[in-house]
């Protein structure tokens, strides 16, 4: 094997190797189209039913891509979330533009079909938002599919996000394929891009699984998958709980206050990641380091019933 000639291609390539290798273009469309094109009728259907008004469904582009492009052609008004499989937390990106969902509230509550919907040029509300959701949902049932080609999407998705919250959301780079619906009436039209990352197209759809070893392609996505997350660099906290006392005890706080620690505060040190407890520990000290001591995994149950009877 020929190494990259540059820096800059070093380390495209090991990027590139840990979010997932890239499946040659031609193959990687033909998968997707075929998967869209079957997903229409189904997509149409669902959102059809229930609406006071016709709303056509088209597949305007099949394309290879970047997850991190999904945003890239909604303006600055949009719908997004992103929904997880049990072998990746970022199975399935999308994204609903503002014209798209303007297209779906007026049809949704009986808008005229024959008089342009008003555009939306402001943060969207909480019908808005929900409305965003159910669409949403009926295209990733849609995309789903079902059997050992399934994608096997975690369902229902997650509640739409957007603002600044849907701007800011990290979006895991690699490689991808972009599914764009149009969403339409008479008079106005809107958008929804899909993003599948090409790592999970391939090996639930690709060339690999047409040829009867699902299971051993499952077996290697995960444990690459696996491999990724634990390479994963987080950071450990140690807590000790501290006497109960009341609001008025606490407001009158003053600056170089002692407080008294619990009996058994020492043993009762919490380990935590990104805000979830994972072991009881026994806080101690070795030479001139303190230390913490794992004395058994927390349970959050029990945690929970000692919440509900204090003392």
């Amino acid at each position: 094997m020929t190494s990259p000639g540059s820096p800059s291609q070093t380390r495209a390539l090991i990027i590139e190797r840990l979010v997932g290798d890239s499946g040659e273009a031609a193959q990687v469309i033909g998968v997707g189209r075929g998967m869209a094109e079957r997903s229409q009728l189904l997509l149409q259907k669902a959102l059809a039913g229930g609406l006071g008004a016709p709303v056509t469904v088209d597949l305007q582009a099949v394309e290879v891509g970047r997850v991190p492009e999904a945003r890239s052609r909604a303006g600055e008004t949009f719908a997004m979330t992103v929904v997880s499989s049990p072998t990746s937390a970022d199975a399935m990106t999308l994204v609903m533009d503002a014209p798209a969902i303007a297209v779906m509230v007026s049809a949704l509550f009986g808008g005229d079909p024959d008089q342009p919907v008003a555009p939306i040029d402001r943060d969207l509300s909480q019908i808005e938002i929900d409305v965003a959701t159910t669409v949403f949902q009926d295209v990733a049932v849609a995309l789903n599919g079902s059997g050992r080609r399934a994608l096997d999407l975690r369902l229902p998705v997650p509640r739409a996000m957007s603002g600044n919250e849907a701007r800011r959301r990290v979006l895991r780079d690699g490689a991808a394929i972009r599914i764009i619906y149009g969403i339409s009436t008479p008079t106005d039209t809107g958008t929804v891009t899909v993003m599948v990352p090409q790592r999970i197209l391939l090996a639930t759809r690709g060339a690999t699984a047409d040829h009867g070893d699902d299971q051993t392609t499952e077996f290697d996505w995960r444990a690459r998958f696996s491999e990724e997350v634990m390479r994963s660099a987080v950071r450990l906290e140690a807590t000790m709980p501290l006497a109960r006392l009341t609001l008025g005890d606490l407001a009158a706080f003053q600056p170089g206050q002692v407080i008294e620690l619990e009996e058994d505060a020492r043993i009762q040190a919490k380990l935590s990641a990104r805000d979830k407890t994972l072991f009881v520990c026994e806080f101690g000290k070795l030479g001139q380091n303190y230390t913490v001591r794992i004395r058994h995994p927390h349970d959050g149950g029990q945690d929970f019933i000692d919440g509900l009877m204090p003392g």
